[in-house]
């Protein structure tokens, strides 16, 4: 389990990419990994290429993440998932609330 993120070479994405399991272990990692990210980023991206496992925690997760940017700041994208990982996302109506690529 591990979490990398980095920025675009514009400045305008800030991209976090979560190997392995995504759980609740990750809590605190990733609050972190947003906290004071740079006001020219308009976009963040979620890229689950390397992740093999979601809980609800990590729907919670992602849900506290939209919550503290506040409504319409900023678009948030989920990509790169593998399809049990989209099954979660799709069941759990995410797809209304990020952009799920």
């Amino acid at each position: 389990m591990s979490l990398v993120t980095e920025y675009s070479n514009d400045g305008k994405q800030f991209i976090i990419h979560i190997t392995g399991k995504f759980d609740f272990s990750l809590v605190q990692d990733f609050r972190e990994s947003y906290d004071g990210i740079s006001e020219r980023a308009t976009t963040v991206v979620v890229d689950f290429r390397e992740t093999n496992y979601i809980d609800s925690s990590a729907l919670g997760m992602l849900l506290n993440m939209r919550k503290s940017f506040g409504p319409g700041s900023r678009s948030i994208h989920l990509v790169n998932c593998r399809p049990d990982i989209r099954r979660i996302l799709d069941i759990s109506r995410f797809d209304k609330l990020f952009v799920i690529d």
